[in-house]
């Protein structure tokens, strides 16, 4: 198969989007670039839930291109039907992460921890792989999700555009 071009966007379920909403703008960064709210038969079909009503908050890294699409990271609220949020422990088979590129780790880590962002570990230095000499830190946001901060070494930032 030779039709895969990109991916246009990832997406996480929350709980609350209001809270998620203000949380990926303010501390973490993000740009608001869109919200809708679905509630139509193609939702329904879309998602194979029946009377699905959902909030979508679309976001983008600001001055950043997300390629084909408009965003890269889309929240989504399901107002119906609700269900109870889901074990999101890293390791467990099909919980997702998405890592956000930072050229600043270290000071972030700092304005996140004193914003009461829960870091699983503080910035640590990679040993292996292509971003080795780089950084990393794990930490999850207010609804339990985990994000990643990844800070490349000096000689992979130096050859971004």
């Amino acid at each position: 198969m030779s039709g895969l071009r990109d991916v246009l966007h990832f997406s996480f379920t929350v709980a609350d989007l209001e809270a998620s909403i203000d949380w990926y703008t303010r501390v973490l960064g993000l740009e608001l670039v869109h919200r809708q709210r679905q509630e139509n038969t193609y939702t329904e079909e879309l998602v194979g839930i029946e009377g699905a009503v959902l909030e979508i908050a679309q976001f983008r890294v600001p001055g950043v291109s997300p390629g084909l699409s408009t965003h890269m990271l889309e929240l989504v609220e399901y107002v119906r039907p609700k269900l109870e949020p889901a074990n999101l422990q890293t390791n467990r088979p099909g919980v997702a992460h998405i890592a956000f590129l930072v050229t600043d780790i270290h000071d972030r880590y700092e304005a996140m921890v004193d914003a009461g962002v829960e870091f699983r570990n503080p910035p640590t230095t990679i040993t292996e792989g292509a971003n080795a000499g780089g950084f990393a830190c794990y930490l999850r946001d207010p609804e339990g999700i985990t994000l990643e901060l990844l800070q490349p070494p000096p000689e992979r930032i130096a050859g971004w555009k």
